[in-house]
């Protein structure tokens, strides 16, 4: 009887003593839970918009998108010669174009005539009916080359502005180091011996 006694105030002297485990409680099924998503920022692109801006302006007007990425006497040079060729080539058009009716005007009038020149004809002085035809092809070629030419400057535009205004938005900062420090460059072991050679370190930090 003693002994149950003992044992009984044993264990309320333990009861007493010791605590229990803090409980703690979790709002939801945790394992149901998604992670919530971190508010990230979308990446923007402002170069390629920018690139894509200054094509679509050229393309209306060209020069325009040179002058929409900043007026500067860089770009006003390019717009200037964009305009100077436009100018030159347009000139080249209507003289060659010019030249090359008043070649054919003469050689239909003189196969409808029997190779004779009209009247006052400045072109009277060529007496064979193959160098008309030759100089006439020569200004008909030259005027086609003119053509190629103005659509080639109307690409040329495009691309450069689309290239300047993705240039613009490219960063080449200061932040660009270099650091030199010496190494001991080891090669492989063989016949026991670990052969290793002074050298130099490189490296670079963007």
């Amino acid at each position: 009887m003693s002994k149950i006694l003992l044992l009984s105030v044993l264990l309320c002297c333990t009861a007493i003593v010791v605590r229990g485990q803090d409980h703690f409680t979790v709002k939801g099924d945790s394992l149901a839970r998604t992670p919530e998503r971190s508010d990230t920022a979308k990446y923007v692109n402002l170069g390629k918009i920018a690139a894509r801006k200054a094509a679509i302006r050229s393309a209306m007007i060209p020069g325009w998108g040179q002058f929409g990425n900043g007026l500067t006497i860089y770009r006003g040079v390019k717009i200037a010669a964009i305009y100077t060729g436009g100018t030159l080539l347009a000139l080249s058009y209507i003289q060659n174009n010019r030249d090359y009716h008043t070649f054919l005007k003469e050689i239909q009038y003189r196969k409808a005539n029997n190779d004779q020149s009209p009247p006052g004809s400045p072109l009277a002085r060529y007496t064979q009916t193959s160098g008309l035809i030759t100089a006439k092809d020569i200004y008909r070629r030259n005027r086609e080359v003119v053509m190629f030419s103005f659509v080639a400057l109307y690409a040329v535009n495009i691309i450069e502005a689309y290239v300047d205004a993705r240039l613009k938005y490219f960063d080449v900062g200061d932040n660009l180091t270099m650091k030199l420090s010496p190494t001991i460059i080891s090669s492989d072991m063989r016949y026991g011996y670990n052969a290793s050679a002074p050298g130099l370190k490189i490296a670079f930090r963007l």
